[in-house]
C-alpha cells in the first residue's frame, strides 16, 4: 500500500486497538480474543516500522493501556509500569537476541531467564516494615487502583514477609484457577445467566469488586515475578531474583529456567506450547528476560517496554486479516459454498489464505464484505472460520456480496427452499460430473492409486469412460497411446483397478455421491443395514430412526434410490465390483466403544484409512489431534509430536500389533 493508504489504515488500527484495550483493561469486557488483539497490534507495529514518520504520540504502541476506574482510590506508582513487546515466531525471538547482542557489543555474552506468561491481572504490591501496605492495579502505567482490601483476601499473597525488610515493591499476576472458573460457569448456567468468557476477565472483575467477601469466595491465586524497587541489593541475575522472591514468602511459578542461549529459549517455548493445557491456570506464552542485571540496566527501556525482555507468545488460534474477495466453490453434490479469499496471515502455526463462510445466512449474520477486516479462527487442521467483522475498521469502500443467478461452467444456481444452501440447478453439468468422478476414485472410496483428477480428465476427454463402471472395462491398448501414460503407467493403473474391484460396503455407499451422505453417515448405514440390498429397500421410517441421520438425510437417501438412472449406476457397478460382507459387530464390551482414538506414524499391515475404518466398526470416534480427551493413540513408524503429546498427557499408547490384537480378539 502507498503512504496515504497506510496513514488511513494506521488510524483505523489505532482506533480499533484503543477501543478493545479500553474494554479489556478498564471495563473488564472483551469483544475479541487476546490473540486477535495481538494480531492488530502486530500489524500496527509493522506499518509503523515501514512509515516511522506516521507514528503519533497517542499511538497504542507508545503507551501502556488502561485507565483506572473511579470507584477505587487512585494510587500513583512509585515505579512506572511497563508492558512487554511481543514475539510470535522462532525468527522473531532470534531477532530479539540479535538486537540484544548488537546493543551490548561483541564482548558480552548474555544469557536468559524464561518464565511462563500467566494470563491474569497484573498487581503491584508495596511492603513497608515487612507488612503489606498497598496493592494496586497497573492502570495506565503511572496511576492504578487501590485494591488492597481485596488482595488481602488472596491466601497466596503474604500479609507479612518472612524477612525484616524496610521497603520493597514487587510485581506479579493474579489469576483464577481453571477449576474455579469452570465452577463459576456451572453456577452461571444453573442460574440461567450468561457464561464468563475466560479466567482472566473473571480475575480482573473479581479484584474490582467492592465487596471483599465476593473476592474471598473466588479463590484467586497469584504468582510474583519481579522486584521493582527495594532498599536492599537486588540479586545480580533474574534467576536469583526469583529465588529471593520465594525466600521472602511469595508464591513464584516453579517453571522458570535459566537458558544459556536463545536456542534453549526456543526449546523451553516449544515444550510448554505442547504442555500448557495440563496446567491449572491459563498461559499465553513465555516471558524472556536477559538474565544479568548489569546488562538489563545497560539495555534500559524504550518509550513503553524494556529492551531486555520480551513476551514470546504461543501460536494463536485467532488472528485478524482482510477479506480480499469472496468466491463460490461447487461441491460434488452441487452445493455452492462461499469462501473468503484472505490476505495471507499466520494463525495456529500456519499461513492461511482462505476461510469458509458456510452459506448466505452466515454472510448476512456476520455482515462480512469484501475489504472488511475480520477475526479468523483456526482449530487444528480445518479450514478457518470468520468469527467477527471489525466494523470500526471500515472505510466505506467495502463491497457487499450477493449470490449470482448462475456460475460459469455450472449454469443456474438456486437456493434450496427451507435451507441456507444454494445448489446447482442442473447437477449433470460437466463440472459436477467430473467432481463426482474424482470423488468416486478417491482415497476414501475406491482408492484407485494412479487414477487422480488429471488421469480422469484424460480418460473423459478421450471418451474412454462415460459411466463409473467403464473404469473396470479399460484395457491396456486403450491407454498406452495417451499423453503422459505409456506402457508401465497403464500396467500399474490396470493393476490398481483390479485391486479396487473388492470394496467394503461403507466405501461403496460413499462412492455413490448420495446427497448429505459423508464418510460417517455411510458407516452408520452399513452398520444398520449390513447389505446394499437392505439399504436400497429401506423406508423413510427405517432411515429416519437411525441416530445421526435425521429426516432431511433420510429423505435424500430414499429419493436417490428411487431414481432410475441411479439404480442403473449401482446395477452396472455390481457387474464388476464385489462388495465385501459387512460383519455386524456387537459393540458391547468393545475396547474401542465410544473411545476417542488417534492414529499417527506409518502403519505396516494396514493403511491409515483401513485402520480407522476397523476402529469405527468397533465403536471408536476418530480424531486427528491428541488432547486430554483422547483415550488411545495408535503409533506406527516415525511417529512424531502426537506420540510425544500422548506420553505427556498420559494417554494410552498402542502399537499396530497391539491394536490388531484387540481387533482380532473382539472379532473372533
Amino acid at each position: 500500500m502507498n503512504k496515504k493508504e497506510a496513514e488511513i489504515r494506521l488510524q483505523k488500527l489505532r482506533d480499533s486497538i484503543d477501543h478493545h484495550r479500553y474494554l479489556y483493561h478498564v471495563e473488564d469486557k472483551q469483544e475479541i480474543s487476546d490473540s486477535a488483539l495481538d494480531s492488530l497490534k502486530a500489524e500496527l507495529a509493522t506499518l509503523e516500522s515501514e512509515y516511522p514518520d506516521l507514528i503519533t504520540p497517542d499511538s497504542p504502541s507508545q503507551r501502556v493501556a488502561g485507565a483506572p476506574l473511579d470507584k477505587f482510590e487512585k494510587v500513583k506508582h512509585e515505579v512506572l509500569q511497563w508492558s512487554f513487546n511481543d514475539a510470535f515466531s522462532e525468527d522473531d525471538i532470534r531477532d530479539f537476541d540479535k538486537r540484544i547482542r548488537k546493543l551490548l557489543g561483541s564482548n558480552h555474552n548474555p544469557t536468559y531467564t524464561v518464565e511462563l506468561k500467566i494470563d491474569g491481572l497484573k498487581i503491584v504490591l508495596t511492603y513497608e516494615d515487612g507488612l503489606l501496605k498497598t496493592a494496586a492495579t497497573r492502570g495506565d502505567g503511572q496511576v492504578g487502583e487501590n485494591v488492597t482490601m481485596n488482595v488481602r483476601t488472596i491466601s497466596s499473597i503474604p500479609l507479612k514477609l518472612k524477612n525484616e525488610i524496610k521497603k520493597v515493591i514487587v510485581e506479579g499476576e493474579i489469576w483464577l484457577p481453571k477449576k474455579e472458573f469452570n465452577k463459576l460457569n456451572e453456577d452461571q448456567k444453573k442460574a440461567g445467566k450468561a457464561l464468563y468468557a475466560n479466567p482472566r476477565n473473571v480475575a480482573a472483575g473479581t479484584i474490582r469488586q467492592l465487596d471483599p467477601q465476593i473476592v474471598a469466595s473466588r479463590n484467586l491465586s497469584s504468582f510474583i515475578y519481579d522486584i521493582a524497587s527495594a532498599d536492599f541489593k537486588i540479586p545480580d541475575t533474574q534467576f536469583e531474583e526469583l529465588k529471593m522472591l520465594q525466600s521472602l514468602g511469595f508464591k513464584v511459578n516453579d517453571n522458570f529456567e535459566s537458558c544459556p542461549t536463545i536456542e534453549d529459549v526456543i526449546l523451553y517455548w516449544n515444550k510448554w506450547k505442547k504442555a500448557k493445557d495440563k496446567l491449572p491456570y491459563e498461559v499465553d506464552g513465555v516471558v524472556v528476560k536477559v538474565n544479568e542485571r548489569e546488562y538489563q540496566d545497560r539495555l534500559g527501556f524504550t518509550g513503553k517496554a524494556p529492551r531486555f525482555g520480551i513476551a514470546f507468545k504461543f501460536p494463536a488460534e485467532e488472528a485478524t486479516t482482510v477479506v480480499e474477495d469472496i468466491i463460490l466453490q461447487v461441491g460434488r453434490t452441487g452445493v455452492v459454498t462461499p469462501v473468503a479469499v484472505l490476505r495471507p496471515v499466520l494463525v495456529a502455526g500456519s499461513t492461511v489464505s482462505r476461510a469458509t463462510l458456510h452459506n448466505e445466512d452466515e454472510i448476512k449474520r456476520l455482515d462480512v464484505r469484501v475489504g472488511d477486516t475480520v477475526v479468523i479462527q483456526k482449530a487444528g487442521d480445518v479450514i478457518p472460520d470468520i468469527v467477527k467483522v471489525l466494523t470500526e475498521m471500515r472505510l466505506g469502500t467495502e463491497k457487499e456480496f450477493s449470490f449470482p443467478k448462475s456460475l460459469p461452467e455450472v449454469g443456474p444456481i438456486k437456493r434450496v427452499p427451507g435451507q441456507a444452501a444454494y445448489k446447482v440447478v442442473d447437477k449433470n453439468t460437466a463440472i459436477q460430473k467430473r467432481r463426482k468422478w474424482y470423488h468416486f476414485v478417491g482415497k476414501h472410496t475406491f482408492d484407485i492409486e494412479g487414477l487422480g483428477p488429471k488421469v480422469i480428465d484424460l480418460l473423459l476427454d478421450n471418451h474412454l469412460i462415460a459411466d463409473f463402471s467403464d473404469i473396470f472395462t479399460l484395457k491396456k491398448g486403450d491407454m498406452v497411446n495417451l499423453e503422459r501414460m505409456g506402457e508401465k503407467s497403464a500396467d500399474n493403473l490396470l493393476e490398481a483397478i483390479a485391486k479396487a474391484k473388492a470394496i467394503t460396503l461403507p466405501r461403496f455407499i460413499l462412492s455413490l455421491s448420495i446427497p448429505q451422505v459423508g464418510e460417517e453417515t455411510a458407516l452408520l448405514l452399513a452398520k444398520t443395514f449390513g447389505s446394499l440390498e437392505k439399504l436400497m429397500s429401506a423406508s423413510f421410517e427405517d432411515l429416519n430412526k437411525i441416530d445421526g441421520v435425521g429426516p432431511v438425510v433420510a429423505q435424500e437417501i430414499q429419493d436417490w434410490f428411487q431414481i432410475s438412472s441411479n439404480l442403473k449406476i449401482v446395477k452396472d457397478l455390481l457387474e464388476f465390483v464385489k462388495i465385501e460382507p459387512f460383519k455386524m459387530v456387537d459393540l458391547k464390551d468393545s475396547p474401542f466403544y465410544n473411545k476417542t482414538v488417534v492414529f499417527t506414524g506409518a502403519l505396516n499391515q494396514l493403511t491409515r484409512d483401513e485402520a480407522k475404518k476397523r476402529a469405527r466398526i468397533f465403536g471408536a470416534n476418530i480424531s486427528s489431534s491428541v488432547s486430554k480427551d483422547t483415550d488411545m493413540v495408535v503409533v506406527g513408524e516415525n511417529a512424531g509430536s502426537k506420540s510425544a503429546k500422548a506420553e505427556e498427557l498420559g494417554v494410552k499408547i498402542l502399537s499396530e500389533d497391539e491394536f490388531l490384537q484387540l481387533i482380532n480378539q473382539k472379532n473372533s
